[in-house]
């Protein structure tokens, strides 16, 4: 495939607002995650919340789209100069020329849990406030993105779980090489809600302590939320010597088992075989591997399993989600902007919480300075809906 610029990127978890708080966190080893205490939620367990999602105000022609995923989308477009850049993209392509594709796993549905809370208790009717389409309904997030800058070029998103914000990459690439666009917003956004704390709770996924990726003794994930944004350009002219690049998308399914993957990661290495073609790549190549790492049992099995019939035991890897938790749909895209931290700053990113790692791998528990060109990372979904993202410096 045609390399494409990442020319801007943002990310706002539980680390903090933007690249900056994240950077400083993944350099030391900290986590963001602390025991649950979202309203209307009585779990042990653990989550990454973004502190004042909540207190947001969305412009007023906006406010058909409130609820806390797209009040989370504005605090997270809002960081790093995206919005600016963005704008500086609109003036050069024309604001029909960009597009917006974005994952998300439940979207604002916790504005449909809250107005259930509120339905009259006669009737059943759900409250007269209640707009679906502007919150609940998973296109919500990239109509919200659209009217907020004005654009007006081909929107999509993308829910197929937990691989929902490194698919859109593709998407964005496809619509590109099309000639039907000339940038894109990628990304995901993806916030706290009781259907998913309960939802993987009743599957027994949830940890009732901070999640140990790949830990011999690790027992289930800690959910997070996020929004993560990147701006994807034709490449066009002199690059600087820094400037990140989109290299390899893969995309694969195992077609295996609705929650499980395949046991020896069949699809998950597909994908990352996948996405080293389209960037004309071998194993070697990779200096770095941000993996899926959710930090349940099967998933960090069957994911070790996949790296290392594919790059052996010798690729520096980890998986990042002990620091931000689990960011569902908005995962990809956090996990992206990571990549392009660590080819930017030349920096091999740790595994908070982790300490007694799988075996024949070389797990980072630390973040360590190194050299780094060439940086693969793994989303995979439930169903066995696998994506992987090859990004890389001009130098």
């Amino acid at each position: 495939m045609n390399p494409l610029l990442i020319s801007r990127y943002t990310a706002t978890s539980c680390l903090g607002r933007g690249i900056g708080p994240m950077r400083d966190a993944l350099a030391v080893g900290r986590s963001g995650l602390k025991p649950c205490d979202l309203d209307g939620v009585a779990l042990e367990t653990w989550i990454g919340e973004v502190a004042g999602a909540d207190d947001e105000a969305l412009p007023s022609h906006l406010h058909s789209f409130n609820c806390r995923n797209n009040r989370l989308a504005q605090i997270g477009f809002n960081q790093d100069g995206f919005a600016d850049a963005v704008r500086d993209a609109m003036a050069r392509h024309g604001a029909e020329r960009i597009g917006v594709f974005l994952g998300t796993s439940t979207a604002g549905i916790l504005e449909t849990e809250l107005a259930y809370q509120r339905r009259d208790p006669l009737t059943g009717a759900l409250p007269v406030d209640f707009n679906y389409a502007g919150s609940h309904n998973p296109f919500s997030v990239a109509a919200f993105v659209q009217a907020a800058f004005g654009l007006a070029g081909p929107a999509n998103v993308v829910s197929s779980a937990c691989s929902s914000s490194a698919k859109v990459f593709a998407s964005a690439r496809r619509m590109i090489e099309a000639g039907l666009i000339d940038a894109a917003i990628v990304g995901g956004v993806d916030s706290l809600c009781l259907t998913t704390l309960y939802g993987f709770a009743s599957l027994e996924l949830t940890s009732r302590q901070a999640c140990r990726p790949f830990d011999l003794e690790r027992d289930g994930i800690s959910i997070g939320e996020a929004a993560a944004f990147a701006l994807l350009e034709r490449v066009s002219g002199p690059l600087a010597d820094d400037a990140i690049l989109l290299l390899g998308v893969g995309e694969s399914s195992d077609a295996y088992h609705m929650s499980s993957p395949h046991p020896e990661g069949l699809g998950a290495r597909r994908a990352m075989a996948a996405a080293l073609v389209a960037a004309g790549l071998e194993p070697g190549d990779i200096d770095y591997i941000n993996l899926h790492g959710t930090a349940t049992p099967s998933n960090d099995s069957a994911e070790s399993r996949a790296v290392r019939a594919l790059f052996g035991a010798s690729t520096p890897c980890s998986s990042t989600k002990g620091a931000t938790g689990h960011t569902l749909g908005a995962a990809g895209g956090v996990e992206a902007v990571i990549a392009a931290l660590a080819l930017r700053d030349g920096f091999l990113p740790g595994s908070p919480n982790t300490r007694d790692p799988e075996p024949d791998m070389n797990y980072l528990l630390a973040s360590r300075p190194a050299p780094v060109r060439r940086v693969l990372s793994n989303s995979f979904g439930f169903g066995g809906t696998n994506c992987s993202l090859v990004l890389g410096r001009v130098r």
